[in-house]
C-alpha cells in the first residue's frame, strides 16, 4: 500500500475530525476508494470510535436517475437522515469510476432529487452549526479523476497528496501553521462591512456586517485553504464572469456570467450548458441567491482539475456558491443546492474592503 494513504487517513481521523473514544463515525464512499476507507476505518477503531460505512457500487446512481419514478425522486434518503441525526462525525471520500456517468442524465431529474434532500440537509446544517457533528470530505485519487484532471494516475496522486500537505514530514503541524496564517485574514475581514470585487468582466459588491468569516484549515474539506463568509442575502449587486467551467455531476457549464440585483440572480448566461445552468438556478427559492463568498489561499494548488474540492482553494482565485448558505457564517439562505463557481484574480483582480484595497493580482496586501 502507498504509505501516503495511511498517513492521510491518520491526519483525517486525528486532526480533521478529531476522533476520540465514544465518537460515532459514519464513512461514505464509492468502492473505488476502498484503500482509504480501510485505513480511515482502522484509525478510527484504534481511537475507540464506533464506525459505520456506506460503500456505493459503480453504476447505481445512473440506474436510479434513468429509471426512478417521480415518487422515488421526491422521496428523501432515510439513511442520510438517520446518519445526520445520530452520528457525531461524518467522513465522505470522493473518488469516481467514471466522471462522465451523468452526461446523458436529464437535468430536471437531478434537480428534482436535490429538492428531496432538504429535510436531512437542514438537520446537517443545524448539527454542524451547533458543534454536535463534525464533517470532513476529501478526495481519493482514482484513474477517472486523474483523467478528468488531464494527468496520469501517478501524477494525480502526487498532486492530491501535495495539496493535502501529506508530502510534509508532519502534515498536522503544517495545517496548524496554515490555520494561524489564515486567522489573521479572518480577523481583518470580520471588522469590515462592504466587499467590492473587480476583475475581468466582473464588478460586484456585497455586505458582510454581522456575518462571520471562516478559517478553512483542513477540518471540513481536505485539502483546504480558503476563507469564506455568507453575504447578507439581499446585498449582492453587480455582475461576475466565472473564469473556469462550472462542473455539476460531471457536466461542464462554460463561460458562466451572472447578474445580481438585490441579492438575486436576474440574468444568467453560458456558452455551453446554459439549460443546466438555468435548471440549477431554478432548483428552489434559495438557489438564485448567494450562500457563500470565498477567497482561495492554497498556493500549492496551481492547476485547474475540474474538481472544486481543489479548484476553489487555488491561491489567487475567488469563488461564489449559489444556494445553501453555511450557518456558521450567519447565512440565512436555504436551498437544496450549494454550487461553487470560480473566478481567477491573478491578472489585474482587486478586492476592496470598505473602500480599502487589501487584495491585488491574487495576493493579500494585509
Amino acid at each position: 500500500m502507498d504509505k501516503r494513504v495511511e498517513k492521510m487517513a491518520e491526519v483525517l481521523i486525528k486532526y480533521s475530525l478529531g476522533i476520540k473514544k465514544g465518537d460515532y463515525l459514519f464513512i461514505g464512499a464509492n468502492s473505488v476508494s476502498a484503500p482509504l476507507v480501510k485505513e480511515a476505518y482502522r484509525q478510527a477503531i484504534l481511537q475507540g470510535a464506533l464506525v459505520e460505512t456506506l460503500i456505493k457500487l459503480d453504476g447505481l446512481s445512473e440506474i436510479f436517475y434513468k429509471n426512478a419514478t417521480d415518487e422515488q425522486l421526491n422521496t428523501p434518503s432515510k439513511l442520510s437522515k438517520f446518519a445526520f441525526e445520530n452520528m457525531t462525525a461524518y467522513l465522505y471520500l470522493w473518488g469516481e469510476f467514471n466522471t462522465k456517468q451523468f452526461s446523458n442524465i436529464d437535468s430536471t431529474k437531478v434537480t428534482q432529487s436535490l429538492r428531496s434532500q432538504k429535510e436531512w440537509r437542514e438537520i446537517y446544517n443545524e448539527r454542524t452549526k451547533n458543534g454536535d457533528m463534525r464533517w470532513c470530505g476529501t478526495q481519493f485519487p482514482t484513474q477517472a479523476d486523474a483523467q478528468e484532471a488531464n494527468m496520469s494516475l501517478s501524477e494525480y496522486e502526487d498532486f492530491v497528496y501535495k495539496a493535502c500537505l501529506i508530502d510534509k514530514d508532519d502534515p498536522i503541524a503544517e495545517w496548524k501553521r496554515v490555520s494561524n496564517e489564515q486567522q489573521r485574514i479572518v480577523e481583518y475581514l470580520n471588522t469590515r462591512n462592504v466587499i467590492h470585487v473587480i476583475s475581468k468582466d466582473t464588478d460586484i459588491t456585497y455586505k458582510v456586517s454581522g456575518r462571520s468569516w471562516v478559517n478553512c484549515d483542513g477540518k471540513v474539506n481536505f485539502p483546504d485553504g480558503e476563507v469564506f463568509t455568507g453575504p447578507i442575502e439581499d446585498s449582492v449587486n453587480g455582475h461576475i464572469r466565472f473564469s473556469f467551467p462550472g462542473i455539476y455531476l460531471g457536466k461542464e457549464i462554460e463561460d458562466i456570467c451572472l447578474t445580481f440585483e438585490k441579492g438575486k440572480v436576474v440574468k444568467a448566461s453560458a456558452k455551453k450548458g446554459e439549460e443546466l445552468l438555468n435548471a440549477l438556478l431554478d432548483t428552489d427559492e434559495g438557489s438564485r441567491h448567494v450562500g457563500e463568498c470565498a477567497i482561495g489561499t492554497n498556493y500549492g494548488i496551481d492547476k485547474f482539475t475540474r474538481n472544486m474540492l481543489f479548484d476553489e482553494k487555488i491561491g489567487g482565485t475567488i469563488h461564489m456558491a449559489i444556494g445553501d448558505g453555511i450557518p456558521e457564517t450567519g447565512s440565512k439562505n436555504k436551498s437544496s443546492l450549494h454550487w461553487d463557481m470560480l473566478c481567477d484574480m491573478r491578472d489585474g483582480g482587486e478586492i476592496y474592503a470598505d473602500g480599502k484595497l487589501f487584495y491585488k493580482d491574487g495576493k493579500f496586501l494585509i
